[in-house]
């Protein structure tokens, strides 16, 4: 089956028309992205949008042999023109299956927004899923007895990172699925940033007007094992840890902080952290990180945060008074630190780590804070060493340090 994108942008486009915002400004050449529509062996055309028969022109394409026109989603504003020669646009009710003349199967894939979602299958047996601009799949328990993964999937990968979560957890995704990213708007810069977000939900974006071969073999992007993402205060280093993970389903957050009886503004962040998180996702209040790293069966952890871990290991230690560090605090926490990175070296499970960046402002005025200090700046880099990915998150932006 050979796919055309003849569009991979959102249903305005990209950049918007009128839009003054940054990515917009920066949206030039390779960067534009006309409203996504897909063009299957020359005989389906998923979503029409205007310039189609332009668009399939400049990729060395026709829409000549176009047999069926389906649209995904509302199409707003005035009415589409349809070029010559192709059938009406129209949608098919959730569920039903229609077999084109060239052999291709069709079927409607219903979603928790409004749109539809459109399974195609080739007379060789390759297996595509498209969705629409802001939906998931809805009714996926049905969906568990699928005997393989689909081939290729195009989704609203940034919008909706969480449809490519569902999929993965009832098997339509795969190692070996190919995630292509549409509808792409302007909530993420293109280039480098778009390309490091989208590999880390094992997920890509290509130029309009490629052409793929569905089901033929290309290397998957390698989602990092380990990453540590670190920061400093409201950095945004926590939604980027979340951001990673976001496309992968069951994932444990670990909460290392705990609650503080009485302390209103510990309350409210943590609050404003459990809203973000998908409601598939498992909370568990611990510092005690070494077993959980040990489970090699489990799912993806993010462990939020590092400093707060040191926290509560100093306290157990009594690293905070002079006497108990000299008297052998030191000495125990030292060991507890070197259990956990040894953890980290021989875990096989995904982990996001979140920690703090300090000591680049003025010296603290105790010895307890500055040990503090010393030894947090000693754990992350003892866990950085073991990790393949790291970042450093300054003013909502993530540098890439390594990976």
């Amino acid at each position: 089956m050979e796919l055309t994108l003849l569009g991979t942008g959102a249903p305005e486009g990209l950049p918007r028309p009128d839009c003054p915002c940054a990515v917009c400004a920066a949206a030039r050449g390779g960067a534009v992205r006309a409203a996504t529509a897909l063009l299957v062996d020359g005989v389906l055309l998923l979503d029409l949008t205007p310039g189609a028969a332009l668009a399939a022109a400049r990729a060395g394409r026709t829409l000549a042999g176009v047999r069926q026109v389906l649209l995904s989603h509302p199409h707003e504003g005035p009415a589409m023109e349809l070029p010559p020669g192709l059938p009406a646009a129209g949608r098919v009710a959730d569920g039903r299956v229609l077999t084109l003349l060239s052999g291709h199967r069709v079927r409607a894939v219903p979603m928790d927004a409004p749109g539809t979602g459109y399974e195609v299958v080739s007379p060789e047996g390759e297996r595509l899923l498209y969705l629409p601009p802001g939906g998931a799949p809805a009714g996926l328990d049905a969906e568990r007895a699928r005997p393989e993964p689909y081939d290729l999937v195009a989704a609203d990968v940034v919008g909706r990172p969480d449809a490519v979560a569902r999929l993965r957890a009832a098997g339509a995704v795969g190692p070996s699925t190919e995630v292509l990213a549409v509808h792409l708007d302007h909530d993420v810069p293109q280039g480098a940033e778009l390309a490091r977000r989208l590999a880390a939900a094992g997920a890509r974006a290509v130029p309009d007007g490629t052409a793929l071969a569905v089901g033929a073999y290309r290397p998957v992007p390698q989602v990092p094992r380990r990453t540590l993402v670190t920061g400093g205060a409201r950095s945004g280093k926590s939604l980027e840890a979340e951001r990673r993970l976001a496309a992968f389903p069951g994932v444990v957050y670990v909460a290392t902080g705990g609650g503080r009886r009485g302390d209103a503004e510990w309350a409210e962040r943590v609050r404003a952290h459990r809203e973000r998180r998908p409601a598939s996702w498992r909370t568990e209040e611990t510092c005690d990180l070494v077993p959980l790293l040990a489970r090699d069966d489990g799912p993806p952890l993010l462990i939020d945060c590092l400093s707060l871990w040191l926290t509560d290991a100093m306290d157990r230690v009594g690293a905070w008074d002079d006497a108990a560090w000299e008297g052998g605090g030191e000495k125990a926490l030292r060991a507890r630190t070197a259990e956990l990175v040894d953890a980290v070296r021989t875990t096989r499970r995904t982990v996001v780590a979140v920690t703090n960046e300090v000591g680049s402002s003025v010296v603290p005025a105790t010895a307890s804070v500055r040990r503090y200090r010393d030894e947090l700046g000693r754990l992350n880099a003892a866990f950085a060493a073991e990790c393949e990915h790291l970042l450093l998150v300054v003013a909502g932006q993530a540098l890439v340090l390594r990976g």
